[in-house]
């Protein structure tokens, strides 16, 4: 009877471990992929910050304002899912609504897409029902066409602050509520953009937060209590122990939530769509729903 080899167990056991460990690795990949695209991207985190402005008139205390940004349509936001964003800030019921910019993405699709996607943007924001609504233009919304994203916006009843400001008022008292133009792509100017007159707090609308460094150290800056910013998507993707994976230039310093910048406060929304690759994880979309009261004084 000839020889047989015995079979190499250890050698069988390894090779199974290893297809295993492979199997597992790529099973875990694409379930993070999934989460990432199909569950983390879709879900509204909605924050409540307060602010606390000095000389807020006594008309505005609990004035509520919805921030949303970065809204990305059609790459790779979907237009079910901003209709669902729409819906839920209708529900909130806030007093004024922000748009900070980026209304619709420059690439990796063509200008064709995205000048069609910023007619489908604006005609579903027209579904606003809050009547005191503004925005901003973003960096892709210069990259692409401003005059374009601008038309259309306006065209649906959403004027857009550009290096300008405008009176809210209420039972005879106000507030000034200014926007630049886009820090990349236009040319933002605190002097134009802000009010002349000091006797009233402002609110600034800048797309990219880093821009707050500059305007702390310019002598408009004293006219500025709160500056509301987007841009940097929050990172998008957050694994615990690193840094951001995806921050982009002029979105550095300020990556996402409430900062004191000089004299004045800035919050960073996290966007609601996103860019490069359409995930996100432990960084979800987020509603601000900001709500305002008067400083406290110490004594």
């Amino acid at each position: 009877m000839p020889f047989t080899k015995a079979p190499d167990r250890q050698r069988t056991r390894s090779l199974l471990t290893r297809r295993n460990f492979l199997k597992a690795t790529a099973a875990s990949i694409a379930g993070f992929a999934f989460y990432s695209n199909e569950i983390a991207r879709h879900e509204i985190d909605v924050t409540q910050p307060t602010f606390r402005i000095a000389n807020l008139p006594p008309a505005f205390d609990g004035f509520r304002i919805a921030q949303i940004s970065d809204l990305h349509l059609e790459d790779y936001t979907e237009d079910y899912f901003l209709r669902r964003v729409i819906d839920r800030v209708n529900k909130l019921a806030p007093d004024m609504v922000l748009v900070t910019g980026d209304f619709v993405s420059r690439g990796p699709l063509s200008n064709a897409v995205a000048f069609d996607a910023a007619g489908r943007c604006a005609e579903m924001l027209a579904a606003l029902r809050c009547p005191i609504r503004y925005g901003i233009l973003g960096n892709h919304d210069c990259s692409v066409d401003r005059r374009v994203v601008r038309n259309h916006m306006e065209d649906n009843g959403l004027p857009l602050l550009v290096n300008r400001s405008v009176r809210i008022e209420r039972g005879g008292e106000y507030f000034y509520l200014a926007g630049l133009d886009d820090v990349e792509f236009g040319q933002p100017n605190l002097a134009a953009g802000l009010p002349a007159d000091h006797d009233a707090p402002t609110l600034l609308m800048v797309h990219e937060p880093d821009f707050a460094d500059y305007a702390a150290t310019q002598k408009e800056s004293s006219k500025i209590d709160l500056m509301l910013s987007g841009h940097t998507h929050g990172g998008q993707v957050l694994i615990p122990g690193l840094s951001p994976l995806a921050l982009p230039p002029n979105g550095r310093m300020y990556p996402q939530g409430h900062f004191n910048v000089g004299s004045f406060q800035l919050y960073v929304n996290r966007g609601i769509g996103t860019v490069g690759i359409p995930f996100r994880l432990n960084c979800p979309p987020e509603i601000t729903l900001a709500t305002l009261r008067p400083a406290v004084s110490i004594s």
